[in-house]
Formats: C-alpha cells, structure tokens, sequence
C-alpha cells in the first residue's frame, strides 16, 4: 500500500488566496484543488486542522464540514481517528475515472471544434497549448498541472455547454494526474504531454471527428500508461 506522503504545511505564501465573501467552502475547495496541482499538497498527505483555519481565517467547524463536501467529491479521505488526508486513488478506481472523464471530454473537443469558427476562438486555443507545451518542456510538475487545467477549461469554455462544465470531473482528475506525474518515466510523460497537440489542431480547424479521435488517442496512451506503472504506487483497495 502507498504511504500517506509527508510534508510540511504550506506557508502562507503558497496556500492560494481567497476573498472575504467566499463561503467557507468555497474558500476550501479553491485552496485544496489548487494546492493539489501546484504541489502545495500530494497526494496521501495529512491536512491540519489548525493550520488551514488560520491560514484560510474559517472556524474548525466550517472547515470540517467543508472537508465533508470535499470527502462526497473524492478529493480527501477523512478518518475518524486520523483526520483528513489529500485522497490516493487506486488502479480501479484511476482507470474507473478515466473511463468516465473520456467521453466527457471527447464531446468537449467536438463542441469546442464546431464553435472554433472566429480568429479569437482560435487563438484561446492556440493561447492553452502552448502554455501547456512550455510547461511540458520546462519540466516543471507544478506548472504542467495548472496549464493542463487550462487547456480543458479553454476548450470546455469554447465548446458553450455549461452542465458540460458542471459534471466533467477536473478536480478528480487533477488528483489522479497529481498522483501518478512524478513516478513516470520520461518516455510516459512525454507520451501524455504529446497528446494534447493533435486535439488542439483538430480543434483550430474546426474538424469535430478529428478532435473526437485525437481524445480517444490521448486516452488510449494514459491507459497504457497506466498497464506500465507498477502495482505500489497505488494503494491497496479497500
């Protein structure tokens, strides 16, 4: 079984900003699921109570009540005797997920490419992939995480379906991505990163069949990905 990773509490300076009308939960979610794709919190790791009221300014009672929603999401796992901790999927539940985000995200890339018919369409998309191309080559675990988040918010956002938005499960995903990034091989990693590039061109020209297959593609590489990675990087399942 993985063990829970220990770190040290983020400080201040890297716990994610929040605003004053921001309800408790909302102030949570935001700092938990940033957190997780800037390497502020890994995966396995034991979030303290009194820390994250003091930094995030919530009492314990609303921290504890956002960390149930949170628990409902499959972000965190909370135990009665433990605490909270940043969740650890195992290989069912991963490929279960991936399962369930592809054709998600196949529908995104054919409504994203039947709307890319504008000059500033296009460019939002061009604009999210080479972010995310920088952050591939820069080696930079934190930054490929949030431009990845990008590329999907982009491309869900130019598609124009807002439950779409609502039910793709991107903080999920984050986790999962979160979880296995830093146990790849170059060649995995490079194989995910490389993926991205034909969707966004099928999507820049407009092609909704092209866009579908180039997902499909993507996923069939995590998949693979997936079937290499060996069997203690996940943990037992319960």
């Amino acid at each position: 079984m993985t063990k829970a990773a220990t770190k040290q509490a983020p400080t201040a300076k890297d716990t994610p900003s929040v605003t004053e009308n921001e309800s408790a939960t909302d102030k949570v979610a935001e700092a938990i699921t940033q957190g997780i794709r800037t390497g502020v919190f890994v995966p396995g790791q034991h979030l303290l109570e009194p820390d994250l009221t003091r930094r995030l300014g919530i009492s314990r009672g609303s921290l504890r009540e956002s960390l149930k929603h949170l628990a409902a999401a499959g972000i965190v796992t909370l135990n009665r005797y433990r605490g909270a901790y940043i969740g650890l999927l195992d290989r069912t539940a991963s490929l279960q997920l991936l399962d369930t985000l592809e054709p998600l995200a196949r529908l995104a890339a054919r409504l994203a490419a039947e709307n890319c018919t504008t000059s500033a369409a296009r460019s939002q998309i061009e604009t999210a992939i080479a972010d995310l191309d920088r952050a591939a080559r820069s080696g930079n675990r934190a930054h490929y995480l949030e431009s990845r988040r990008g590329f999907y918010d982009a491309m869900i956002d130019l598609g124009g379906n807002r439950e779409l938005a609502r039910v793709i499960p991107l903080s999920r995903t984050d986790l999962f991505r979160a979880q296995i990034e830093t146990v790849q091989s170059d060649t995995q990693r490079k194989r995910h990163a490389s993926g991205y590039g034909p969707i966004a061109r099928a999507i820049i020209a407009g092609d909704p069949k092209k866009a579908d297959l180039a997902v499909k593609k993507h996923f069939d590489g995590t998949r693979k990905t997936m079937t290499e990675l060996p069997e203690d990087i996940f943990p037992a399942m319960g």
